[in-house]
């Protein structure tokens, strides 16, 4: 058991590396992760159980106590991101598929990677899982709401049947998860120690099947502008998700939280509808934020952990989530 856990510790401190070596691995070897494709919602439920395990209580009682910081929080993540997706394929010119795969991103709930990046950051981590548990219940009508409003100009969007999958999907093995954990409690610890890597192993399964499905058009001259389009919508959310905080006028450990809440999405998700209901083209966009997120996130939370004039004492219940990394 103990050795699960340090493999777990240990792939969590370079997960970031292991994302960008086997994403480009499966550009040159998309044989190898092709048989995984018609499976991605499978792994995804398997990472969403396991938040759903971690949940508590507690977890909902925070929402209750401090319903505030926490709805704001839900509602900047859908406001933002969806909206500078929509920007920024109107400044980028962007149609079709690969417009609507920007915008599909933009409507995903948070990233599970966003508490790992809060943790490591020094920041409030309990206010990160609240926004994250919130924004990925509300998933089911929010992310084809989205789509419907923003995508819909680009191409058909199924909005019934992404309201069944991401129920499905989502939410579904979430509240499962939270009945398991109610059911069995504390019988439940040595399997809990278990959850970070299967959910890392998961995560690394999906990226790679979705750069093999799409390994013959990551770099075209079509859809190699995406590059920049995803790091632009990341760091941008970032910054306004940031400045929302800011003018929230809440302490460093929450502006910390709300910034990562914001600019990092559930990428997988993202690209398992974008399989499911679009194209490979529509998933490009999500493959290149997973790897990216992570990337920029791993770089801004060890700059703020080293920069910070304040840390948070909230981190009580977030001690076996952030080695849980999606993301994703």
């Amino acid at each position: 058991m103990k050795k699960v856990v340090l493999f777990g510790k240990w792939l969590s401190k370079w997960f970031t590396l292991f994302v960008v070596l086997w994403a480009v691995f499966n550009y040159f070897f998309p044989h190898v992760s092709a048989p995984v494709v018609p499976n991605t919602k499978y792994l995804l439920g398997v990472i969403l159980f396991g938040m759903g395990l971690t949940l508590t209580g507690k977890d909902f009682e925070r929402i209750a106590k401090r319903p505030v910081p926490v709805l704001l929080g839900t509602v900047a993540h859908y406001v933002i991101m969806p909206g500078l997706a929509w920007l920024l394929c109107l400044v980028f010119h962007l149609k079709g598929a690969t417009a609507a795969g920007v915008i599909l991103v933009g409507a995903c709930p948070s990233g599970t990677s966003s508490s790992v990046m809060a943790y490591l950051a020094g920041g409030d981590v309990a206010l990160d899982v609240s926004i994250e548990a919130l924004s990925t219940l509300l998933a089911p009508v929010m992310l084809p709401t989205i789509l419907y409003l923003f995508a819909g100009q680009f191409i058909q969007v199924p909005t019934q049947n992404l309201f069944m999958s991401t129920l499905e999907i989502v939410v579904f093995p979430i509240l499962l998860g939270v009945v398991v954990h109610t059911l069995f409690g504390k019988k439940l610890a040595p399997v809990l120690d278990f959850l970070p890597v299967v959910s890392q192993l998961a995560i690394l399964t999906i990226i790679g099947a979705v750069v093999s499905a799409n390994h013959a058009n990551i770099f075209t001259a079509a859809t190699a502008v995406v590059i920049p389009v995803v790091m632009l919508h990341n760091l941008l959310g970032y910054t306004l998700g940031y400045l929302f905080a800011r003018l929230l006028k809440l302490r460093e450990p929450q502006q910390k939280a709300l910034t990562f809440e914001v600019g990092m999405q559930d990428s997988s998700l993202g690209a398992t509808l974008a399989l499911t209901y679009f194209s490979p083209a529509a998933a490009i966009a999500s493959t290149i934020f997973s790897i990216w997120h992570n990337v920029s996130g791993s770089i801004l939370s060890s700059w703020w952990k080293n920069h910070s004039k304040e840390s948070t004492v909230e981190m009580v219940t977030a001690v076996a989530k952030p080695e849980e990394a999606e993301n994703a």
